[in-house]
């Protein structure tokens, strides 16, 4: 009885497994993010209501102390936080997104770093990964609004960094995050 074909069929049945395995249901490819470069304006008050606001009801950025010392925008936190297993970037943050762009792009010698950070939960490979795709997705979003490529650097740190110390859920959420990092 000739038993090869059956030990040639467990290898690959045995493979497939491991690949299975090893796999997860999180997409790291594309990331949705949306075009707002191009908004519409009121005529007569170039887009901003009484309160200085523009139609979108972001404020003005502040350029003041802050274009001096490298923090960035006065007033505007630098954390974008993240779903589990997730790299797309939540309709919430992008006000604080917007706000960093007219800041980056009021001075052509600015440069911001975005720093990609995990939860401690998953391998090392694959966290640096995703950190890696929340980063590139911040800097997809900023620049869609205009910012140079030349003003922007995209790295991860995956889990190496974390916000907060703790396997509790409040605090896998303070490290499923990207900072800006001004420079």
């Amino acid at each position: 009885m000739n038993r090869f074909p059956f030990k040639r069929i467990s290898a690959i049945v045995i493979a497939a497994a491991i690949v299975a395995g090893c796999s997860s249901g999180v997409k790291l490819e594309d990331v949705p993010v949306e075009d707002k470069g191009a908004t519409s304006t009121m005529p007569g008050n170039g887009g901003a209501n009484p309160n200085g606001a523009s139609q979108s009801g972001v404020a003005p950025v502040d350029l003041s102390q802050s274009a001096r010392d490298g923090a960035g925008p006065v007033g505007v936190s630098r954390i974008v936080y993240f779903d589990y297993d997730s790299y797309a970037v939540k309709p919430e943050f992008q006000s604080l997104i917007e706000q960093h762009a007219r800041f980056i792009k009021a001075g052509q010698n600015r440069k911001v770093m975005i720093e990609g950070h995990t939860d401690e939960r998953g391998g090392r490979e694959y966290n640096l990964a995703l950190g890696q795709k929340r980063a590139e997705a911040v800097r997809r979003s900023l620049a869609l609004l205009g910012v140079s490529e030349a003003q922007m650097e995209a790295v991860s740190f995956g889990k190496e960094k974390p916000a907060a110390q703790g396997s509790t859920e409040d605090v896998y959420a303070q490290n499923r995050r990207v900072e800006l990092s001004y420079r």
